[in-house]
Formats: C-alpha cells, sequence, structure tokens
C-alpha cells in the first residue's frame, strides 16, 4: 500500500508537470551557458545561473514551511534558523577544505581563528574535513534542534500565535549567540572564502552549474516525497490535526507526535536547503538567522498560496525576482514594498496566486460544462419559427 502510494505521488499529474517544468528550465540555462559563448545573445552568464540556483534554494525553504505550516497549521517564524544552521554545517566543511591556502596558510585552522590567536581546533569542528560526515550533520544538526523544540512546545500544547513567537525567539536567540567571537563559527564576519566543493573548484562555470542541478534535484526529490506524505494517512491526520486538533485527540490521535514528525521533517528540509544556499552564494553569516528572513519566507508562502506546495516555489522564486529587481531600483523602500505586498496578499488574495488561478479556471470549465450561452442567442433560439 505504501508502495502504490508512493508511485501515485510520483505518477501524478502536478508533480509531473512540475518535475518537467524544473528539469526543462534547469536544462536550458545549463546548455545555454555551457555551449554557446559569452559574446552570443543566446549565452546565460554565471552570475544567472547562480541567482536561479539561490532562488531554487529559497523554493526548497518555502517548500519546508509549506508542508509544517500549510498542512499541520504551525505558523513557524523560526525556520530561517535551521536553514542557517544547515548552511553553516556545510560551510564548516568547506572552510577546512581551504587547509594551507588560506590567507595566513595555516592547514589545521581557518583564518579567521589565526587572527583570533586560536591556539587548537575546536572539538566540535572535528570530522567536518570528511564530506559524509558534514551531510551528516546537515540532516542531523536542524533534525534535532527541532525535535528537541517541538517535543517541548508540542508536549506543553504550545499552539496559535503563542508557538510563532517562540519560534522567533529561538531564531533570534540562535543569531546573537552565533554573532558572538568566541563560539567559533566566525562572528559577524560568517564563514567565507571557500575554494572547492569535494575537489570542484566554486569559481568554475561547471561547478555553478552542476549546483543548479543538485538543487533542482534537491527541490523535485522534496517536492515529490511531501506530495507522498500529505495524500497518505499521515497526511489526512495532519490535516485534521490542522482543522480540528481537539476533536483529533478526541478519537484518539497522539496529535503532538503526528506535530514533532512533520516539524522536524520540515526543518531538515531547510537544512538541506541552506546547505546547497552556501556554495552557491559563498558565505554564510549571521545575519541569516535574522527574524526578519523567517517573515519573509512566510511572505513567499502566502504569495503563492499555501498547503498546495507548488505555490510556496513559485512564491518564493516570484518574490525573490522581484526583490532583485525592487532592490537595484529602490533598495530603501524594499521592505516598505514587502509589508505591502503581505497586506495585500492577506486582504485580496487569502489563497494566493495560486488559489486565484485556480478558482478563475474552475469558472471557465463550469461555464463550458454547463453549455453556458450569451443571452443574445438564448433570444435568438426562442424566436425561431422552426
Amino acid at each position: 500500500m505504501r508502495d502504490s502510494t508512493f508511485k501515485s505521488a510520483f505518477n501524478d499529474r502536478t508533480a509531473k508537470t512540475f518535475m518537467g517544468v524544473l528539469f526543462g528550465a534547469t536544462l536550458l540555462v545549463t546548455v545555454l551557458n555551457q555551449l554557446f559563448p559569452a559574446d552570443s545573445a543566446l549565452h546565460v552568464s554565471a552570475y544567472t545561473v547562480t541567482l536561479l540556483g539561490k532562488y531554487l534554494c529559497y523554493a526548497l525553504l518555502a517548500l519546508a514551511l509549506d508542508l509544517v505550516w500549510g498542512y499541520c497549521g504551525i505558523l513557524s517564524l523560526g525556520h530561517g534558523a535551521f536553514f542557517a544552521l544547515g548552511g553553516y554545517a556545510m560551510g564548516m566543511y568547506l572552510m577546512r577544505q581551504i587547509g594551507d591556502r588560506g590567507v595566513y596558510g595555516n592547514p589545521e585552522l581557518p583564518d579567521f581563528m589565526v587572527f583570533l590567536n586560536w591556539s587548537e581546533l575546536p572539538w566540535y569542528w572535528h570530522g567536518f574535513d570528511q564530506f559524509w560526515f558534514a551531510a551528516l550533520m546537515i540532516l542531523l544538526v536542524p533534525g534535532l534542534l527541532a525535535f528537541v523544540f517541538g517535543w517541548l512546545a508540542f508536549r506543553s500544547r504550545v499552539t496559535g500565535v503563542y508557538l510563532s513567537i517562540i519560534t522567533q525567539a529561538l531564531t533570534y536567540a540562535l543569531m546573537l549567540a552565533f554573532f558572538r567571537n568566541e563560539l567559533g563559527f566566525g562572528g559577524n564576519n560568517g564563514l567565507t572564502d571557500f575554494k572547492d566543493l569535494l575537489g570542484f573548484s566554486l569559481q568554475s562555470d561547471t561547478t555553478r552549474v552542476g549546483l543548479l542541478m543538485a538543487t533542482a534535484v534537491a527541490l523535485a526529490g522534496a517536492f515529490v516525497l511531501c506530495r507522498w506524505i500529505t495524500g497518505s494517512k499521515l497526511g489526512r491526520v495532519v490535516l485534521a490535526v490542522r482543522d480540528a486538533e481537539s476533536r483529533a485527540r478526541f478519537v484518539g490521535y497522539r496529535t503532538e507526535h503526528y506535530k514533532l514528525w512533520i516539524f522536524t521533517l520540515s526543518a531538515i528540509l531547510a537544512g538541506i536547503a541552506g546547505a546547497l544556499y552556501v556554495p552557491q552564494v559563498g558565505i554564510i553569516n549571521p545575519g541569516e538567522f535574522s527574524p526578519l528572513n523567517s517573515i519573509e519566507l512566510v511572505v513567499w508562502v502566502a504569495v503563492g498560496g499555501r498547503a498546495t506546495l507548488y505555490g510556496a516555489v513559485i512564491g518564493a522564486i516570484l518574490v525573490n525576482y522581484g526583490k532583485t529587481v525592487f532592490t537595484g531600483i529602490m533598495p530603501e523602500a524594499w521592505l516598505f514594498a514587502l509589508g505591502g505586498l503581505f497586506v495585500a496578499v492577506t486582504v485580496f488574495l487569502p489563497h494566493g496566486l495560486v488559489g486565484l488561478v485556480s478558482e478563475k479556471w474552475d469558472n471557465i470549465k463550469s461555464r463550458f460544462a454547463s453549455g453556458d450561452k450569451s443571452p443574445g442567442s438564448e433570444n435568438a433560439v426562442e424566436g425561431d419559427p422552426s
């Protein structure tokens, strides 16, 4: 039964369409970047490739939030923390790969530790010279934090706005902690000056394209996984918890277990998004923990349409593209535009852009199905002497 459910999620028309558009766009960008010279009108620059890769990382992060907010009703204002933790885990691996190519030439210590007169590598940095260990930490650290936090919060039946405030406090506390130099994560400068990943130079166009493709594969895999979960019995119970938690608890479901499971999985997906983000942008710093980033994430999902999965992806890409354009024209006005966008969506598009399009499409189909005729044509038929 589980295999058939997973196959149905993979063969779902929406999933097929989503993956077709995603891989089609990725393949097109790859071909235009690799096969056309820089002076060609069809050439796609390495900057555009990196920008698209960043958008896909944000889309994966939005997908993670939509799973927990749209389907489970948990409005998390701290998912930026899980994103940043995954990014720091990847950043630590990339820093260890620099070796003696740093400014100070120390084969063991990163440059910022040498500058701060650290004598030895902290214990929690050991193991990050191996990719498999870093990959494990990318999954384990955000997942473990979400599990502990969720177990305490859901067990105490903290819900609604109180839970949202606590998640925001969590990411703010982590931001303040990571700003401290003595914590050993680079302070306010963070981790940067990365050289290579798995032996491939991060400055190479081929590597950038490879990272874009890896991000697209991760996003497609996460989408199929989320479709499978939301279409399974577990997903139906989670929807019941979202819509009427007290009733679900009354009929015998341990609702806190379902919420904890979804919340932890969502945090792991956010950590993967952060890990893919760092080698493409070339830096990770405590600013990624900012509560404002988590609030922006909520706006992405709301604009696209929550509880749809693909709506969250669309919202993330559209809003961040708008941010790229708008901040280049009027950077000081972006936050006002973002706030206005959120208010407009809340008032006029409660189901987001996807909900609006779906509603219009349903109206068109219903008209065709009912054989709707114009008033003029009806009168002509009634007055026909034949």
